[in-house]
């Protein structure tokens, strides 16, 4: 198939587009370089089943593709709050150029949406007719509501155009490629313990997450995309941790010395946030499989090869 993954030099698009290329497809990569980065798919320039265009999809964009992944737009508080404005015009004039795109040529698209849009949970876990508990003009608005408004543009467009969509609500994920800036948690983690400085925990770390490493996410993203059903549908790991469990896990395994410290928790930070899966286990046949000490380690050592070629960091050197 001809396809197109938009965000395709991030994090989570880069590995996409690495198991597509296994599988013999012919891929086009659309970023703007925004938050992506041209080493995370390197490897895959001068193959001639791969082409790279240097594009902001708040732009229109014309091509020929079978199945578009629309990946595209800043994921990180620190990223997607940098430039508010720009993050909701990603989110809602981005997803209409990718749908018309999508309607034009007659592919299928999928939505790379986020558990985001439950906002700060009143029920736990989170299933998809969970409606949300989001605050409209908050800080992290411009990312939670974009999201929730290109959920409401696929459905309108499958509703009156009869494009096909899928709509995956994506979880905390993980891995190799992360931005070492990002704000994520487990990124900032991971970053802290390396150059030997305290591991800042906000609030009292008694809030949760559930962390899905990246290559069991890519496998939902890619049974939805192929399957049967429109979604909305939670991808992620419903194991759930404490902030603080995850601090104390990423500190033994890198530098059992680093200090925990304390910090005021952001404004509208979720107190708890967990998926149901039932969906997924039923109409995906999917669920996660790489348990979080062994994602941790391949992310720690992604982490430790690229700081550690960066000269300014000093890094722990204990395994």
């Amino acid at each position: 198939m001809r396809i197109l993954v938009t965000g395709g030099a991030g994090f989570i698009g880069s590995h996409l587009i690495d198991r597509l290329m296994t599988q013999g497809h012919e891929v086009i990569c659309l970023d703007n370089f925004y938050t992506g980065h041209k080493r995370n798919i390197l490897k895959w320039l001068d193959n001639p089943y791969f082409e790279l265009i240097r594009h902001d999809i708040t732009e229109p964009i014309r091509l020929e593709v079978e199945q578009i992944y629309h990946l595209a737009c800043p994921a990180s508080p620190v990223h997607y709050q940098f430039n508010p404005v720009k993050t909701v015009k990603t989110n809602v004039l981005g997803t209409l150029n990718m749908l018309g795109l999508a309607k034009r040529v007659k592919a299928r698209l999928l939505l790379a949406s986020t558990s985001e849009v439950y906002g700060d949970p009143e029920i736990h876990p989170q299933t998809e007719e969970y409606r949300g508990n989001v605050n409209t003009i908050g800080i992290r608005s411009c990312y939670d509501e974009g999201k929730r408004i290109a959920e409401t543009l696929a459905f309108d467009y499958y509703r009156q155009n009869h494009v096909e969509i899928r709509v995956a609500r994506i979880f905390n994920t993980y891995g190799p490629r992360m931005l070492e800036n990002d704000g994520r948690v487990v990124s900032n983690f991971v970053v802290q313990a390396l150059r030997g400085t305290a591991l800042t925990v906000y609030g009292d770390g008694s809030q949760t997450r559930s962390f899905c490493y990246v290559s069991d996410l890519v496998k939902g993203l890619m049974r939805l995309m192929n399957g049967e059903h429109t979604g909305p549908i939670n991808l992620g790991n419903p194991d759930e941790y404490t902030i603080l469990e995850l601090a104390e896990a990423v500190q033994k395994m890198v530098n059992p010395d680093s200090k925990i410290k304390l910090e005021p928790l952001p404004e509208d930070d979720p107190r708890r946030r967990r998926p149901d899966i039932t969906r997924a286990k039923t109409w995906l046949d999917w669920e996660p499989t790489i348990p979080l000490q062994e994602g941790l380690q391949l992310t720690i050592e992604d982490f430790r090869d690229r700081l550690a070629s960066l000269p300014e960091n000093r890094i722990h050197s204990d395994s």
